[in-house]
């Protein structure tokens, strides 16, 4: 019986996503970003500011719902150089249009630093991402998204300060 559900729902799952819309694209953002830190840091923590490069494909489920994956490289951490990490994320998102120029996501988001190696950041960080996207023309886009992370990204063995990255991106792209 499982095994009858399971392909049931593979198949239906197929047949959803072929059917509709399909749209890849590229996007570039300005990150500006910070670490919170649990105790509170005792140095100046001033933000950085970075840039985001991404490729991402946009399933469209149905008319106002579409689902988007993205392969994201981004300079995010603190503007000290210790406290800097650059990551190779891929969100997943779930887009909501209310109009054919406005939409709204949200989604997780997954994250392996590609900085150095032993600097006292972990490899892997997980974070919720909230945004909104307006279609400029039918192609070109601009969007602004707010990441927080839910996980800490220093080291546990190295530290006992927890530290989670925030991250605002302003970012412009097309579909093509």
């Amino acid at each position: 019986m499982k095994k009858i559900l399971f392909a049931s729902v593979l198949v239906c799952f197929t047949t959803i996503c072929l059917s509709q819309d399909v749209k890849y694209g590229v996007r570039g953002a300005l990150n500006v970003s910070n670490l919170d830190f649990e105790p509170d840091a005792t140095f100046v923590n001033q933000h950085r500011n970075g840039f985001a490069f991404a490729g991402f494909v946009d399933f469209g489920l149905s008319e106002d719902v579409s689902l988007t994956t993205e392969l994201q490289w981004s300079a995010e951490g603190g503007k000290d150089e210790s406290i800097r990490a650059d990551y190779i994320q891929m969100p997943i998102l779930l887009k909501l249009s209310t109009s054919e120029r406005l939409s709204f996501m949200a989604g997780p988001q997954i994250a392996l630093k590609t900085w150095k190696n032993n600097d006292g950041f972990s490899t892997f960080a997980f974070s919720g991402v909230i945004g909104a996207e307006y279609m400029i023309t039918s192609e070109l886009f601009v969007d602004a998204r707010f990441s927080y992370g839910l996980t800490n990204i220093l080291d546990e063995d190295l530290t006992d300060l927890e530290a989670k990255n925030h991250v605002m991106q302003f970012g412009f792209g097309i579909k093509i």
